[in-house]
C-alpha cells in the first residue's frame, strides 16, 4: 500500500504544521517523506505534529524516517539512508540520550504502531498524544 500524506499549518500559541500519514511508512516512500519534511523546514516550519491516525504499517526503514524528521526539525541533517545499520544505531543514541523533542510530536499511532514505537524505544523520543487537541496544546 502506498503512503498518502496532507498537510496543514495550525495556529495557536506557535504555528504548528500537522502532517497527517494514511498507508504504510516503508521503504518504498520513506525518502519522500523525509524529503517532504526537509521542504516544510526550508519553508519556516519549526513545530511539527505527525498525525499517525491513519498509519497502518511502521517498517524499520519508517523509524529512521522518524528519527529523521527529529533530526531535520533540530536543524540537523538528516540520516543518511544508505547508512543501513548506522542509521539505527544513530537512533540509539539519540534515544538513549532520553531527550524528547518538542519539535516534533505524534498523534493518535494505532496500537500496532505504538507497539512498534515501544519495542524499538523510539517512543522515548517524542511525545504521544491521543488527539489533535491534546498534541496541539503541548506546543
Amino acid at each position: 500500500m502506498a503512503l498518502s500524506t496532507s498537510v496543514e499549518t495550525v495556529d495557536g500559541s506557535v504555528p504548528v504544521t500537522v502532517v497527517s500519514l494514511d498507508g504504510e511508512l516503508d521503504s518504498s516512500n520513506f525518502e519522500a517523506f523525509v524529503e517532504q519534511v526537509q521542504g516544510l523546514y526550508d519553508a519556516g516550519s519549526r513545530h511539527l505534529l505527525i498525525d499517525l491516525t491513519n498509519l497502518s504499517f511502521l517498517a524499520s526503514s519508517g523509524l529512521v524516517a522518524l528519527h529523521s524528521v527529529v533530526r531535520i526539525m533540530r536543524g540537523e541533517p538528516p540520516l543518511d539512508p544508505e547508512s543501513g545499520w548506522g542509521a539505527l544505531h544513530s537512533m540509539g543514541l539519540d534515544v538513549s540520550s532520553g531527550s524528547t523533542q518538542t519539535e516534533v510530536q505524534l498523534q493518535a499511532p494505532q496500537p500496532a504502531i505504538e507497539r512498534v514505537l515501544q519495542r524499538t524505544g523510539l517512543d522515548r523520543l517524542f511525545r504521544i498524544h491521543p488527539d489533535r487537541a491534546t498534541a496541539l496544546a503541548a506546543f
